[in-house]
C-alpha cells in the first residue's frame, strides 16, 4: 500500500498527452487546451485606444483646450491636434497619434470654444497603448493553455476564427455488480439502484468530456474479460466501478492480470478509496474504483482528474488547493490520509457530517475536500487545514 503523494506521483510521471489533434472553430474548442502557440497576427489594440469616454488632447501649460472635433468607436478619420486642442473621444475609439492624454470627462467644465480642467493631466493619461495586450508577431497564447472562455474571447479578438488543440481522450466507465439496477426500474429485495455511471458519466460532461462509453456487467470472470478487453482496444482511459476488492466475486483485479494490465500501484493508504488500481496497457489509461459511490468519486476528483487533463495536454492539470481555516472538530481514526467532504466560504471551511464512503447525500452538499495527512490525526477549530477545490459550480 502506497501514500497518497506517491499515487499522484505515479500517475503524473506515467502519463503525457495522447498527441492527437484536431482543428476546431473557436465558439467551439472552449475547455480545450492548445496543441501549438498561438503568434498574434496584430498588435492588440490595433491601434492607441481611448480608455475613458472623454477628451483627447496635446498637452499644453494651459488648462483649457480648443475642442475641434469628435472621435466615435470605429471612426476611421483622425484629427491632427496642435497644442492646447482637442477631441471630443469615446471608450475604444481611436486616439490621433497628435494626442498625448485623455481627460475624463468628469473632470472638465464646458466652455464657449472648448473645455476647462482643474488639474494638470499625466502624460498619456487612460490612453490604452498600440499592442499594449500583445503585439504582432509575440505568442498570445502557449501550447498547453486551457480555452476557457476569456482565453477564446481574446483569440477571436485577434481576428482567429479556428485553433488547432489536443484531442480529449476517449473514455469507457465499466460498472460492475449483480446488485445493480437502473433508476427508473422496480426495485427488487436485495437491489441497490446503480448510480456510479451516471454519476461520472455527468461528471466528465461538466468538465467538458463528451467522449463516453458505458458498459455495464454483472460479477462474472469471462463478461469481465470481455468487457474489459474491448475497452482496452477502444478507448484511451478506463474507469472501472467496483469489483476491484479482494470478495470471491471482485472479478476486476484477476481479469486486468490476465489481459497484461501493467499494475503501477493497487491501494493506496487513504481513506476513502483504498482499493484502487491504476495501471496501463500499451498506451491505454486504467484506473478501477471500488463500488461504493462517495470513495469513487473522491479517487475520480484526485486521481482521474489529473490524468483526463494530463491526457489532454493541459499544462494545469490539478485542481486548485487553498488554505483555509477549519470550522469544525475533527479526529481521525486509524493511520490513513483521509479526504472529508466539506463546504468552502471564502478562507473558511466546514467539515460536513456523514463521511462514509457510500453517502453521496454529503457529498451533494460538497464544494471542497478536506485533506488530512496520514501522521495528522485531528484538526482543531480555527485551524489551517489544506482544502482542494471542487469544478461543482
Amino acid at each position: 500500500m502506497i501514500s497518497v503523494k506517491q499515487a499522484i506521483n505515479i500517475v503524473t510521471d506515467n502519463l503525457k498527452p495522447l498527441g492527437k489533434t484536431e482543428t476546431k472553430q473557436l465558439g467551439t474548442a472552449t475547455n480545450y487546451s492548445l496543441f501549438e502557440d498561438i503568434i498574434s497576427p496584430i498588435d492588440m489594440p490595433p491601434f492607441q485606444q481611448s480608455a475613458m469616454d472623454g477628451y483627447a488632447v496635446n498637452l499644453h501649460e494651459n488648462l483649457t483646450y480648443t475642442i475641434k472635433d469628435e472621435i466615435k468607436a470605429g471612426d476611421h478619420h483622425l484629427s491632427v491636434l496642435h497644442k492646447g486642442e482637442g477631441v471630443r473621444i469615446f471608450t475604444g475609439a481611436a486616439v490621433p497619434d497628435s494626442a498625448n492624454a485623455v481627460i475624463i470627462q468628469e473632470k472638465v467644465k464646458p466652455t464657449e470654444a472648448g473645455i476647462q480642467i482643474d488639474t494638470m493631466p499625466q502624460l498619456n493619461d487612460n490612453i490604452r497603448p498600440m499592442g499594449e495586450q500583445v503585439k504582432k508577431g509575440q505568442v498570445a497564447l502557449k501550447a498547453g493553455t486551457n480555452l476557457n472562455t476569456a482565453a477564446i474571447g481574446f483569440l477571436a479578438s485577434l481576428g482567429i476564427s479556428e485553433v488547432k488543440v489536443n484531442q480529449k481522450p476517449s473514455v469507457a466507465i465499466i460498472v460492475t455488480g449483480n446488485e445493480l439496477v437502473q433508476p427508473g426500474q422496480p426495485l427488487p429485495f436485495g437491489k441497490i439502484y446503480e448510480s456510479n455511471a451516471i454519476m461520472l458519466d455527468a461528471t466528465l460532461t461538466k468538465l467538458g468530456f463528451n467522449d463516453v462509453s458505458i458498459y455495464k456487467i454483472e460479477d462474472n470472470y469471462s463478461a469481465t474479460i470481455s468487457v474489459l478487453s474491448k475497452a482496452l482496444n477502444n478507448h484511451d482511459l478506463i474507469i472501472v466501478s467496483g469489483g476491484i476488492s479482494v470478495g470471491d466475486y471482485d472479478f476486476v483485479g484477476r481479469a486486468l492480470n490476465e489481459l497484461k494490465v501493467n499494475q503501477l500501484f493497487y491501494k493506496v493508504k487513504q481513506k476513502p478509496g483504498k482499493p484502487m488500481f491504476f495501471g496501463k496497457f500499451q498506451e491505454t489509461v486504467v484506473f478501477a474504483l471500488p463500488g461504493n459511490p462517495a470513495a469513487a468519486l473522491s479517487c475520480f476528483y484526485m486521481y482521474v482528474y489529473k490524468a483526463l487533463h494530463i491526457l489532454s495536454g493541459h499544462n494545469n492539470f490539478q485542481l486548485p488547493k487553498v488554505e483555509a481555516k477549519c470550522q469544525t472538530s475533527f479526529i481521525k481514526k486509524g493511520g490513513r490520509a483521509q479526504f472529508l467532504k466539506a463546504q468552502y466560504d471564502t478562507g473558511n471551511v466546514h467539515i460536513l457530517e456523514g463521511q462514509n464512503s457510500s453517502m453521496l447525500h454529503t457529498f451533494a452538499l460538497a464544494n471542497a475536500l478536506v485533506y488530512v495527512p496520514e501522521e495528522k490525526m485531528k484538526i482543531k477549530i480555527d485551524e489551517p487545514v489544506a482544502t482542494i477545490l471542487l469544478p461543482i459550480n
